[in-house]
């Protein structure tokens, strides 16, 4: 018998999916926080224009519009894009609703942080997130951010293999940075890394 197609809101490649749990408030992904890892990291470096993708309530976003970064924060899910307005309040970055892999920035970015996108992503499309990631950061540019590491076949979470992560952004990115979060989503247990990856020149 073949199973009956699933509806929008049960896959989570479609706005509808993150919809429907945004306004029910089922979000077991969200961070407790800014990481310690990311506000350690931006202490050291000079503000530039930087991406969160997937941003969901903003906290990311906030932080680096606070310590002078020209920030986009975004998310393809109306619903995180309202909840992600009441975190940001009277802000200076850009709040744009849209899908991560056709929109289009103005110009590249110096940073974008990751936590809880890709993994939030099906593993079909993962192939598209190493070139995308590589045409929205500059030469110099860092992807910085959280990962989630695990084997389960259902998703989302769906989990990186070990060493994965690197086959996915292939020769334009080196690993710079690799330790155990020191905040991670209660989710996501002891299987999130946070990782810096440089883009390096074409």
């Amino acid at each position: 018998m073949t199973a009956a197609p699933k509806l929008p809101h049960q896959r989570p490649e479609l706005p509808d999916f993150w919809d429907k749990r945004f306004r029910e408030a089922v979000i077991p992904w969200r961070a407790p926080g800014v990481g310690p890892e990311l506000v350690a990291w931006v202490k050291e470096r000079a503000p530039g224009r930087a991406l969160v993708p997937g941003c969901g309530h903003g906290e990311e976003a906030a932080f680096l519009a606070r310590t002078g970064w020209e920030v986009t924060a975004l998310d393809f899910s109306q619903e995180a894009v309202a909840v992600a307005r009441a975190t940001l309040g009277d802000w200076s970055g850009q709040l744009v609703c849209d899908d991560f892999f056709t929109f289009t920035p103005p110009g590249p970015f110096d940073l974008v942080v990751e936590r809880a996108f890709l993994c939030a992503l099906p593993r079909r499309v993962w192939a598209d997130y190493g070139p995308r990631m590589a045409r929205l950061i500059r030469p110099g540019g860092h992807l910085v951010g959280w990962f989630f590491q695990g084997d389960e076949p259902k998703g989302p979470p769906f989990g990186l293999a070990p060493d994965q992560l690197e086959s996915l952004l292939g020769p334009a990115f080196r690993q710079r940075e690799q330790l155990p979060s020191q905040s991670p989503v209660p989710l996501f247990g002891t299987g999130e890394t946070w990782q810096v990856w440089e883009r390096l020149e074409d």
